[in-house]
Order: structure tokens, then C-alpha cells, then sequence
């Protein structure tokens, strides 16, 4: 492999954004990172342009793409949707699953075991079942079960240790033992799906301090924030104020206004936040019928949501949004400043993942992922491991 170099306004430096910068790389490993006018080597560099040089994007949260659903899909399908969002920059990606009966835990963690170890996942993600039914969104009530450690054990060991990331409610019963093995694994505990009230959640967050934990998509799947009955919402933002979790929001039109997502930058920073697209199958697809697990879905206006007896409005089932259209939403329509959204879209997921240094930056050593837009954050190239177009 030989080197190579790609210019432009570099945003996720060690040093903040330099807006006419390049990036070399070499045998997958960045070599080098700094202004254009700095290189030693004039005549081989790219000329001056106006793209955006990013690092890969990370999305911790993700059940598919391009019409197939990570929780559904066999192992050609998953690698559609896992190739799908490499091809939008997305060169971090964790396989989503939903709660489902065991079996198809199992046997959906252990397909996707295999594109961990090809590379083509950074892990798999347990979105349940260990849920509180109360506030299962778009998940299947009938499959959300109280905490169950054998049961975690029994889905790790069918993903041979890929499991890099679990949804449980803080309310679930076992849920000290579960914290236990799950640290044990070096798997990310991440709260949500839940009806717990302020002081649970607290204590529950008190109970993982120490290690990385996150809040899945705040404000969805548990209850408003009301100043009088303040709930897991006022609890994780207090959390990730003090810089003990990183909660994910969905930034995609759909889940969260505009002002919820700027209030959440505002009020706790861009290293404590984990831009995600939740996208499921229609990601990437046109409007239509689709899956979630075990339910239907249907998408109008590219809005996902599941489908009803009577025709009425049902949950949101996830999103068809890429983690690149959450970015550019974020910027372009909430007015987050580029290189703050770019951290949380970034070098905050991988640190989340004790990734840091490895992925998420434009830094000497690191992984040679990169994502090259145009000014409206439109993807032009993408660079898996120094390589285009994988």
C-alpha cells in the first residue's frame, strides 16, 4: 500500500480544525497530520480544495440499512446494511439487535460475530430484552423479560466476546449481577428502554462510576423530563454535566427537536455526547414496508413507525437517517459548531468504546479511517484502514 495524502480543512485534530491541511497515511496508519504549507514534499500534494477532511464516523447505535435489519438479516444482508453506512463514512459501526425471543438472540449474535471478526463491525450492540415493557417504543413487549445474567452469558459466548454494548433498564430486576458480568466482559452498559424514576437511575449510575457508561437515545424510551417528576432524563443529563456518562441522541428531525438537541450540547458538551442514527433497515431505502424484530414496519416521509390495525400513527421504530445526515442535521439545522458535532460523532463514541487513540481522530498512529465531504457534508471518498472504497 502506498502512501497517500488528502487535503483539505482538516476538523478532529488534536490541535482544533486547520483549514488547509492534509492528512498522510501509510500501510492503514496515519503518518502524518498538519498544514499543507508545512510539508515537506510540495509537488505531491493534492491542490487546494474545499473539502472537509473528517475522521470515520462512529455510530454505537445502528439495526441496519439499505433493507435489511441487523435483528432480521442473514449474513449477506447484514453485510449489505454494514457496507451501506461504511459507504456514507460511517467506518465504525455497532450491529444493533432488539429484544427477541433467546434463540434468535443467539443465533443473530453469533451471524454477526462473524462480520466483527472480518472487520466489518466494531461489535454487537443488545438492545434488550432486559427492558421495562412501560417504555418498549418500537421493541416487542412480549419479548422483554426481567434481567437475566445466564442469559447474557448464553449471548456473549454465542458472539464469541463481540458483545461490546448492552441496553438494560436501570429498573430491571438482577440488574447489580448483570452490571457485574458485563464489566467483567468489558461490555458498555448503556441505560435506557426504561420508566425508573431520578433517584434509581442516580444510583444506578453511582453503581457503574468508575468504567464508561452511556444513556441510549435520551429522552426516547423513558419518561419527559417535568420538573416535578424529573426522571432518568434529569438523571443522565446531571451525570454527563459531572462527565461520568455520554448519552446518544438521535439529531435526525424526527426524535428530537432542534432546541432539545442544542440544550443537551449547551448544557453538557460535545465529550459527553454520542451522536447515533438508530437506523434500521429503511436507512438508505425508499418509503415502505419493513422490519423491526419482530414487527412491521412502515415508513412515510421518510419516518419509520410501526405499523397499526387501524391505520393510526404508531411508535417510532428507529431511524432512516445515516450518521452522516445526523451530522450535517446537527450543524446545518440545530447550529452546532462543525468541529463540536464532529467530536460527538467521533472521538466521543470511540471513547466510549476505550477506543481512543485508535479511531475517532486525526491523529498521528491512529487508524487511517477518514471521511472526505464537500462544504454541505456530503460524503466525496471514504478510507477504511488507509483503504477507499471498501
Amino acid at each position: 500500500m502506498k502512501k497517500v495524502v488528502v487535503r483539505g480543512r482538516l476538523v478532529g485534530t488534536a490541535e482544533g480544525e486547520i483549514a488547509d491541511g492534509i492528512v498522510e497515511f501509510d500501510e492503514g496508519r496515519i503518518i502524518r497530520v498538519g498544514p499543507a504549507a508545512d510539508h515537506h514534499d510540495s509537488e505531491c500534494l493534492p491542490a487546494p480544495n474545499d473539502d472537509l477532511v473528517l475522521p470515520g464516523l462512529i455510530d454505537l447505535h445502528c439495526h441496519g440499512g439499505a433493507g435489511f435489519g441487523f435483528p432480521n438479516a442473514d449474513a449477506q444482508g447484514a453485510r449489505v446494511a454494514a457496507a451501506h453506512h461504511r459507504g456514507q463514512g460511517t467506518t465504525g459501526l455497532l450491529g444493533s439487535l432488539v429484544s427477541d425471543q433467546p434463540e434468535v438472540l443467539v443465533t443473530q449474535a453469533a451471524m454477526l460475530a462473524d462480520l466483527v471478526e472480518d472487520g466489518e463491525l466494531l461489535g454487537v450492540h443488545l438492545e434488550g430484552p432486559f427492558l421495562n415493557a412501560t417504555r418498549c417504543g418500537a421493541q416487542d413487549p412480549a419479548a422483554i423479560i426481567p434481567g437475566d445474567p445466564s442469559l447474557f452469558e448464553r449471548i456473549y459466548a454465542a458472539a464469541r466476546g463481540t458483545v461490546r454494548s448492552m441496553t438494560l433498564a436501570p429498573e430491571t430486576t438482577h440488574f447489580d449481577e448483570l452490571l457485574a458480568a458485563m464489566r467483567r466482559r468489558a461490555v458498555l452498559p448503556s441505560l435506557g428502554h426504561t420508566d425508573a424514576d431520578a433517584a434509581t437511575t442516580a444510583a444506578r449510575i453511582a453503581e457503574a462510576s468508575g468504567a464508561p457508561i452511556t444513556a441510549t437515545h435520551l429522552f426516547n424510551g423513558m419518561p419527559a423530563l417535568h420538573h416535578r417528576s424529573p426522571g432518568p432524563v434529569a438523571a443522565c443529563l446531571a451525570a454527563a454535566g459531572r462527565g461520568e456518562m455520554v448519552v446518544e441522541l438521535i439529531a435526525d428531525s424526527v426524535h428530537l427537536a432542534a432546541e432539545t438537541v442544542a440544550m443537551v450540547f449547551d448544557t453538557v458538551g460535545p465529550d459527553q455526547i454520542a451522536l447515533v442514527s438508530d437506523a434500521m433497515a429503511a436507512a438508505g431505502m425508499s418509503d415502505g414496508d419493513y422490519r423491526l424484530g419482530a414487527l412491521d414496519v412502515q415508513v412515510h416521509g421518510g419516518v419509520a413507525r410501526l405499523a397499526t390495525v387501524d391505520g393510526s400513527p404508531g411508535a417510532i421504530a428507529g431511524g432512516t437517517a445515516r450518521l452522516v445526515d445526523v451530522l450535517r442535521w446537527t450543524v446545518f439545522e440545530v447550529g452546532i459548531p462543525l468541529s463540536d458535532a464532529v467530536i460527538s460523532a467521533t472521538r466521543t463514541p470511540a471513547r466510549a468504546l476505550g477506543l481512543e487513540g485508535e479511531r475517532g481522530s486525526l491523529t498521528v498512529g491512529a487508524r487511517a479511517d477518514i471521511l472526505v465531504t464537500d462544504q454541505s457534508l456530503r460524503p466525496r471518498r471514504v478510507f477504511v484502514a488507509g483503504t477507499e472504497g471498501i
